[in-house]
Parts: C-alpha cells; structure tokens; sequence
C-alpha cells in the first residue's frame, strides 16, 4: 500500500524480484503500470485511496486477484513541515497517517485473523520518538503508528492468533516526501527498502534504519522534557 514511489515502490521492485506475485496499491495508477510491466502474469494493481471509506474494501478486492496474502505492506503517508500550524497540513496529515493507518492495518490484521496466519509490516519514521515542532501532526501521526502496532501485537498474542509485525522506522530518506529538501543522514529509498526487507526477513518487532539513527533516537529519548521543549531542530 504505498507503492507508487520511494520506498514502498523499492520493495515492490525487490519482492517481484524474488518472485513473489505481488498486489500494488496507491492513488497514482499509473505509476503502478510499471511495476506490473516487471511481471505481468505476477503483479496486480489497483487505485486505493487510504482516506476513502471504500479502501479495505478494495483491498480485499486485490487479495481475492492475487490469490490470497501473506504479508502486507503499508507504506502510505505523507508528512509536511508546519511551522505556521496550517489548519489543512495538520487535518491531512491526521486523515492519511492516522485515520487511513487504522483502516487500512484494521482490514489486513482482520483477514489475517480470518486465515488464520500473516505478517503486517509499516513504515512509521523516527519522528515518532519525540514531539518535533516543526512538524506536529507527522510526528504525533508516527507516535500513534508506533503505539497502535504495539498493541495489535499484544492482542494479537492475547487471541492467539499467529500474526507477526514489523515496525519499520527510518531517518530521513530522499523520496517526494520531503519535497527535494536537504535533510542530515539522508539515505536512499534502495537502501531504506533493502533494510527493510530484511527486518521482515528475521521477523523484527522494531526495526530503526540506520545505525546511526538508532544511536540517536536512544539518545533522544533520554532527553528531559523542559531540555527537549527548548531545542530548536528543523
């Protein structure tokens, strides 16, 4: 869900590779042709809208094309640096990070439950670790993906049900997300999917790409909040 650019299109290229037969999803269909192109008798599209209330219900349309699924991919998010709180930045990012996060995670952890077996996988991002002025709702958007696997993942032990998550949390990498503006420790989105796909691989809980990244935000997180609240980071 998410495949039409960066990463979510790296690990599509990369799973069609493997020769896994793959459903592909995002607003942008006709980016989605060329993955298809890869592997015509293998690769499935479809135009799904996280925000829309018809989503899981195309979703399912995809799974019944391709035969079944065992893994799904979220990728889907968008996320704006908002120094001026714009009221429309704020309620978008809220639609597609939080709103379209839960339905679309929902629907796939109720089919797994269905079938009895599954792995869910997500992008969420580093800027969850703490509350980022510079950009409120993206932040606290991946604060709450962070929490709501968790708890899937309780629950999911609680019914017995033998599904798998993958937290996936990258710094910042080059893709359209970011609006061609120059971050620290920026990767590329083959680099971010490649990490990617190994932390589903071994069947990470939590994975932080890269290293250095993962020294970080364990250092964020020690910081007090009257020394946070008071650091300017862009």
């Amino acid at each position: 869900m998410g495949a039409s650019s960066g990463i979510g299109n790296e690990v599509s290229r990369l799973l069609i590779e493997r020769g896994w037969t793959v459903g592909v999803a995002a607003r942008r269909t006709d980016r989605l042709e060329q993955l298809r192109a890869l592997a015509p008798d293998r690769v499935f599209t479809a135009g799904i809208d996280v925000t829309h209330d018809d989503a899981p219900a195309l979703l399912r349309q995809l799974i019944a094309a391709t035969g079944g699924m065992d893994l799904y991919f979220h990728v889907s998010g968008i996320g704006k640096q908002n120094p001026q709180l714009e009221e429309d930045i704020e309620n978008n990012t809220l639609k597609t990070n939080g709103l379209g996060f839960t339905r679309m995670i929902g629907e796939a952890y109720r089919y797994f439950a269905e079938k009895g077996s599954g792995h869910i996988a997500a992008i969420s991002s580093i800027a969850g670790t703490k509350g980022m002025g510079a950009a409120p709702s993206y932040s606290a958007t991946k604060a709450f993906q962070n929490t709501y696997l968790q708890s899937l993942e309780q629950q999911a032990h609680m019914r017995k049900l033998p599904i798998r998550f993958t937290d996936i949390r990258p710094g910042f990498v080059d893709t359209a997300l970011l609006d061609n503006t120059h971050y620290p420790l920026m990767m590329k989105p083959e680099f971010a999917a490649k990490k990617a796909l190994q932390a589903i691989d071994h069947k990470r809980h939590i994975c932080v790409i890269d290293w250095r990244w993962r020294i970080i935000t364990a250092f964020w997180r020690r910081i007090p909040r009257w020394i946070w609240r008071r650091l300017n980071i862009k």
